[in-house]
């Protein structure tokens, strides 16, 4: 009964975090471009004027994909917040994103097409880095249970600092900031129009934003359980890494898939396995 208490309360509270965070980030972003930038509220009302707009979709394939997207987020968020297991956690996840590149393959659009395979690589990326992350959890811990994290005694940072800046190239890809916002971006200049999401508009476009705010909690939630013996240190960890994104964000061009790879399997990975194996050591 606990447990799905607490499923209730992170889907309900996963949106109304995540559109804060992305008023906020409009706000510190506007700040840094010597901008007023919109009210911090403005993520919410434009989530109420698309479900207010005509439903137009290309075919029917994309409304169940786009469905499929906002559950998986969802759900991935309800088992964050239930202490579940982080391997579900994170297949949930992966078949959301799945079903987002799958729902923009379903149209004929080039804008979409093109969005959705550079989506796929922006997956093959951060995916296995997700992974090696969830193994150092296991290394340390002795299970994949997020229970187990709150349990410890000293911060996972201080055994899994590698593991936490290779977490930071999947955090980068997933809340779509430059230098790896090629497959769509929140900014106005997206090469793609609006690439993987070019052909949803109103009501679907509206679920899919939601489904990226459960994501964005899902992913600082993940990085929050590297200081999970102090709320205070947590605080500023997730608000000293999300500055660091913004700032990121403002001072980098996008870079193409193929640099995306190099860095995040070369670096991303490097840095994982070089944790992995000082944490068997150990």
């Amino acid at each position: 009964m606990d447990t799905l208490i607490l499923i209730i309360i992170g889907i309900v509270v996963g949106p109304l975090v995540g559109g804060l965070i992305a008023g906020l980030d409009r706000r510190v972003t506007a700040w840094f471009q010597s901008r007023q930038g919109p009210p911090v509220m403005q993520a919410f009302y434009d989530v109420a004027k698309l479900f207010g707009k005509e439903k137009m979709v290309v075919n029917q394939w994309q409304i169940f994909c786009a469905w499929i997207y906002l559950i998986a987020a969802a759900v991935s968020v309800g088992l964050f917040f239930a202490q579940g297991d982080l391997l579900l956690i994170f297949f949930v996840q992966a078949v959301g994103a799945v079903f987002l590149v799958m729902g923009a393959m379903a149209a004929k659009s080039p804008y979409s097409q093109v969005g959705a395979q550079r989506e796929l690589m922006q997956i093959l990326a951060y995916e296995p880095v997700l992974i090696l992350v969830f193994v150092g959890f296991y290394l340390t811990t002795g299970s994949f249970s997020i229970e187990a994290v709150w349990q410890l005694e000293e911060p996972l940072l201080a055994k899994m600092p590698l593991l936490y800046l290779a977490l930071g190239y999947a955090l980068t890809i997933k809340l779509r900031k430059s230098p790896f916002d090629f497959s769509t971006s929140h900014h106005g200049h997206q090469e793609l129009v609006k690439g993987v999401l070019t052909e949803y508009s109103g009501p679907y476009l509206a679920l899919v934003e939601i489904a990226h705010w459960y994501e964005t909690v899902l992913v600082l939630g993940l990085c929050a359980l590297f200081w999970s013996t102090n709320l205070f240190w947590m605080g500023a960890l997730l608000l000293g890494t999300y500055m660091l994104e913004i700032l990121v964000d403002n001072t980098m061009a996008r870079m193409t898939w193929r640099w995306m790879l190099k860095r995040v399997w070369l670096l991303g990975m490097g840095m994982s396995v070089v944790n992995l194996i000082w944490l068997y050591a150990g």
